[in-house]
């Protein structure tokens, strides 16, 4: 089993940049595809972006294409989401996930589809 802890949310301008990290412990990261989700007030939980465990490929919601960027260290067992060009409506409760993946498996874009949550970090965008 796999604990993932996420970092880095905050309260920035609109324009303005964060970058997101989840760590894991328990078991190596790099066994495992992860993905980030966001939850804004009243709304259900929404796909941003997905890695596959060696990070070679990658995925994201349209709204966050050129904006976002998703990677992952697994030697530090930290995977991690740039994000630039921030705008109000990325206020969110962003979570990391992770699904325990077979070698060659690529990024899984359903929140039914991982195992594994933290407990979420806070973004707030300010216009």
């Amino acid at each position: 089993q796999v604990q993932l802890v996420e970092s880095g949310g905050g309260l920035v301008q609109a324009g303005g940049s964060l970058r997101l990290s989840c760590t894991a412990s328990g078991r190596p990261s790099s066994a495992y595809a992860m993905g980030w989700f966001r939850q804004a007030p009243g709304k259900e939980r929404e796909f941003a972006a997905a890695i596959s465990r060696n990070g070679f490929n990658t995925d994201y919601a349209d709204s966050e294409k050129g904006r976002f960027t998703i990677s992952r260290d697994n030697a530090k067992n930290t995977m991690y989401l740039q994000m630039n060009s921030l705008k109000p409506e990325d206020t969110a409760i962003y979570y990391c996930s992770g699904k325990f993946a077979p070698l060659g498996d690529g990024v899984r874009v359903k929140s039914d589809e991982y195992d594994y949550w933290g407990q979420g970090t806070q973004v707030t965008v300010s216009s």
